[in-house]
């Protein structure tokens, strides 16, 4: 129960903390993305079922947020969540190398994702622009955040894991 509670809270601070105070820290309208951070993060760390289940609740709230395609979000950060779910195998404690690897891959694997959704099937077809302009950029600050971020994300997971 505390770790569900945990995770909920980290989970509503990182949706704050995008939504708010990053998005005053934005690099030509580019902000980190925190919840993929959390995401991630806790696939790796925990495996399939949590990153699926973590990767929904970020995508819900992104949705409550943008209200442009309900479910979209939450099924492209349930998606990413699973898939970093398999790395659980390979975890290593202190290494945060193959966390930024994933963190790389999943931001591109979400900016294709929302690119596809979003965008494509409105007839913009410039992928080149939004690669250049949206994609390396978020991923690149996302991944900067990342170095960051992920030793905290890795003390509250082994002091819940102590705790359990």
């Amino acid at each position: 129960m505390k770790r569900k509670v945990t995770v909920v809270l980290l989970i509503f601070f990182g949706f704050i903390l995008q939504t708010t105070i990053f998005r005053q820290f934005a690099i030509a309208s580019i902000a980190p993305n925190l919840l993929l951070i959390l995401t991630v993060s806790f696939g790796f760390m925990r495996g399939k079922r949590e990153g699926l289940w973590i990767g929904f609740l970020c995508g819900l709230f992104m949705d409550l947020s943008m209200g442009e395609l309900m479910g979209i979000n939450s099924l492209i950060y349930a998606c990413i969540g699973y898939v970093n779910g398999f790395c659980y195998h390979i975890f290593y404690d202190e290494d945060i190398r193959m966390p930024i690897v994933c963190v790389a891959a999943s931001d591109l694997a979400y900016g294709a994702a929302s690119y596809a959704f979003l965008f494509l099937l409105r007839g913009r077809l410039d992928i080149l622009y939004y690669l250049r302009r949206i994609i390396i950029p978020e991923m690149l600050y996302t991944l900067m955040i990342t170095i960051l971020l992920y030793r905290l994300l890795y003390r509250v997971n082994k002091w819940l894991e102590k705790t359990e």
